[in-house]
């Protein structure tokens, strides 16, 4: 009966020393590094004795480890702070990888999990063209022809032409000089009296009325009409002031 030894294989030499603290259920931040060494160099001569090929890592790391395990019999140097004083470990540089390391292999872990099981999802493979000839996609203009649209557009744009044309209108200026020339030439043709309401009947704007009743104000303060008015709020009649003996009717704006 033979006896056979199987030795583990490894991504590196990282992916060894993490296997040998979780194999010793030692702490990552106290690493007991005379019995690690001993351990990883263990391996790599059982290893070399099967003819196992080691990268040169694997060789680094013995010696770094060998260097540590020097280290550590030395005395510590002491590194002063601003606050006390702190021992330099010289297994610090090795943890700090260590723990990156494992964080890098617990993410791989994750991803080749969701790789296995993607890897277990199986799709048929989509004929576009068929699927384009069984569900064919919506006419979003339904049954308008491109001459309907033609017509529309025509449309649009006469729309928007009238749209920018820009119509100017002048204002006219009136005057209380031109509204008390034009109230006594009125009166002129009508000494029976003249409406009010007669008199704004042809305007054309509220500015138009106003300026009528201030020249009606003007023609009154000056005497030369006077009004009357039957009733409260009702319409008011106007008729020349009688001239005496020699007086003209011209009338003069001051």
């Amino acid at each position: 009966m033979t006896y056979q030894v199987r030795l583990p294989i490894f991504e590196g030499p990282m992916d060894l020393l993490l296997h040998l603290i979780e194999e010793n259920e030692i702490d990552i931040y106290n690493i007991p590094i005379a019995l690690i060494t001993q351990q990883y160099l263990d391996y790599l001569d059982r290893a070399g004795q099967m003819d196992l090929e080691l990268t040169s890592e694997f060789i680094v790391m013995a010696c770094t480890l060998l260097s540590i395990k020097a280290r550590m019999l030395l005395p510590t140097p002491i590194i002063e702070t601003a606050d006390d004083e702190q021992e330099l470990d010289p297994r610090e540089e090795l943890v700090q990888r260590l723990l990156e390391y494992k964080e890098y292999k617990e993410k791989a872990k994750v991803f080749q999990e969701l790789e296995e099981r993607q890897s277990r999802c199986f799709w048929r493979e989509i004929d576009d063209a068929q699927l384009l000839k069984k569900f064919p996609p919506p006419n979003p203009i339904g049954t308008v022809t491109w001459e309907d649209l033609a017509h529309v557009f025509s449309n649009i744009l006469e729309k928007v032409e009238k749209r920018e044309q820009i119509i100017s209108l002048s204002r006219e200026e009136i005057t209380v000089r031109d509204k008390t020339e034009y109230i006594m030439a009125m009166l002129q043709e009508k000494p029976q009296g003249l409406s009010f309401y007669q008199l704004i009947a042809t305007a054309v704007s509220k500015e138009e009325v106003i300026v009528t009743f201030l020249a009606l104000l003007e023609l009154v303060k000056l005497g030369k009409v006077f009004v009357r008015q039957k009733n409260l709020f009702k319409d008011i009649y106007i008729f020349m002031m009688p001239l005496e003996e020699g007086q003209s009717n011209a009338y003069s704006f001051s």
